[in-house]
């Protein structure tokens, strides 16, 4: 079999959809502000594009510039420039190719601009770890496939296309979790869709976050996409990017010593789980019985606090919370779950949270790699990795050698930023994460089925753990689609042909998840 050789390119970025004229649309819109009707483009004079456009904009009047939306195809972009700056914020839509469900059979990865003995020295490094993402696929598929026959009752006079179906299901647990000691150099691919303004918001920070490199090269090459289309939409407003050296962050002087201390530190204070509740609304169960009760003009004689967050928290009485659209912000009643927030400590991989963040309305404050880089490998170890011996001892080789490798790097006078993305997924990110109960709890509902990501359904049962402890009546009805659905509504289980093969609303918080 001949030696895998590493794949790379430059970003290939596509416009797959846009308005027609979308500047104009947005002085249209604005001009609608102040008139009896609505003004369409075709109604746009050059006097008004050269004065409502540059007046709206500068005047902080910036949702004129929301309505257009431009619909990219994202190629040879990497795990990390996603993580640190497409998805680093709330506006966006994104479908991205999965690791959990694709297999990276060729070595693929954004190669940082590098040459001679560093660019051989990451070079090495990203095939290394991708002869461990084979081994490990392999070691792990029999344990993945031990743990399925049980859970989806195979037996011998199972047809063999029920015996296939289990075991392409072995394959992607396996290859879900051989994925850590993938690096976050590793490219993806995705549809990207964004509003008008917050590509001119993109564009102005370009170089925040710890990839500017990359995120100079695609965020211009979709500026230059929608120039194509509308050079107005970016001429005439706007087209100014803030310089390194203007930003906030880089007034925060680099750590003299690693990042090793910081995660010292905040592990002594997680103990023994990946998420802890660090501060909470103290009046949350008074403030929603008020709320829904302000939503009906009723008075705590016609309506008590119990009977209150019982009608919304209750699926039974309550449908929208087994509604599987997640229609909660547009309900009044739901709406009362807005006041109450939670703020957690979390340690999550690189991998793991590049999914949690995609529960945009649970923000978090997440590192800036390059300020809490550690010289030491710090990672998430998967449980079917530590089960089992021959895969722990691949798994610890591949780790190692990535944090040497990045050592090397360094110490060859890589600029961090480059030298990071020969890290793996397994890299530990340690955050502070907040939320609305409203949004907690529709997370709280995706992220504690079986078929969640490990991770984040370990961290979704701490926290819903930590808040029926504070506030046991809101609390109450919390926990995946099968358990709120259970003797209200059929199928419990929404998974379909994916159901985990654990009755789990049977023994809620205490069934066993065992892959």
């Amino acid at each position: 079999m001949p030696a895998l050789a590493l794949a790379t390119a430059p970003p290939r970025v596509t416009l797959l959809g846009a308005p027609k004229a979308p500047y104009d649309g947005a002085i249209a819109a604005a001009r609608t502000c102040y008139s009896p009707r609505v003004i369409t483009r075709d109604e746009i004079t050059d006097k008004q594009r050269d004065s409502i456009g540059p007046l709206t904009f500068e005047g902080g009047h910036h949702t004129v510039f929301q309505h257009a939306h431009f619909e990219f195809g994202l190629e040879n972009v990497s795990r990390q420039f996603v993580w640190s700056f497409l998805h680093a914020y709330p506006f966006y839509n994104s479908e991205q190719s999965s690791q959990r469900y694709v297999k990276l059979n060729e070595p693929r990865a954004f190669m940082p601009p590098l040459d001679g003995e560093a660019r051989d020295v990451f070079e090495r490094a990203v095939l290394r770890a991708w002869d461990a993402y084979a081994e490990l696929s392999a070691l792990l598929k029999d344990d993945a496939w031990a743990i399925l026959k049980e859970l989806r009752y195979v037996r011998p006079t199972n047809t063999p296309a029920r015996l296939k179906a289990v075991e392409r299901e072995a394959e992607k647990k396996a290859i879900e979790t051989a994925r850590y000691v993938i690096p976050i150099a590793a490219f993806t691919s995705m549809v990207h869709t964004v509003s008008g303004l917050v590509l001119h918001r993109l564009h102005r920070m370009v170089n925040a976050g710890d990839t500017p490199y990359e995120a100079q090269m695609v965020i211009g090459a979709m500026v230059d996409l929608v120039k194509e289309v509308d050079p107005l939409f970016f001429d005439k407003v706007g087209l100014n990017t803030l310089e390194a050296e203007r930003l906030p962050e880089s007034a925060i002087p680099k750590p003299r010593a690693s990042g090793d201390a910081f995660a010292r530190e905040f592990d002594r204070r997680l103990g023994s789980r990946v998420s802890r509740l660090r501060d909470w609304s103290a009046g949350a169960e008074r403030v929603v019985a008020d709320s829904v009760r302000a939503t009906f003009g009723l008075t705590t004689a016609e309506l008590d606090d119990a009977e209150a967050i019982d009608r919304v928290m209750n699926p039974a009485r309550n449908p929208y919370r087994i509604d599987m659209l997640n229609v909660s912000h547009h309900s009044p009643l739901m709406r009362a779950l807005n006041h109450p927030g939670y703020v957690f400590e979390k340690r999550l991989s690189h991998t793991a949270d590049s999914q949690d963040q995609r529960h945009r309305m649970v923000p978090a404050s997440r590192p800036m790699m390059t300020f809490a880089d550690t010289i030491e490998p710090d990672i998430v170890t998967p449980r079917l990795i530590r089960q089992n011996a021959a895969a722990s001892a691949v798994y610890a080789r591949a780790i190692q050698d990535a944090w040497t490798a990045k050592n090397k790097l360094l110490a060859l006078g890589v600029p961090l930023e480059f030298a990071l993305y020969i890290l793996p997924n397994a890299k530990a990110l340690r955050m502070v994460e907040s939320g609305s109960f409203l949004a907690l709890q529709h997370k709280w509902t995706l992220r504690t089925c079986f078929n969640a990501q490990e991770e984040i359904y370990l961290a979704s049962m701490d926290e819903i753990a930590q808040v029926q402890a504070v506030h046991p009546q809101l609390a109450k009805f919390l926990g995946p689609p099968c358990v709120l659905r259970n003797r209200i509504v059929s199928p419990r289980c929404t998974e379909g042909t994916h159901f985990c093969g654990v009755p789990v609303w049977q023994s809620f918080p205490k069934a066993e998840r065992r892959l």
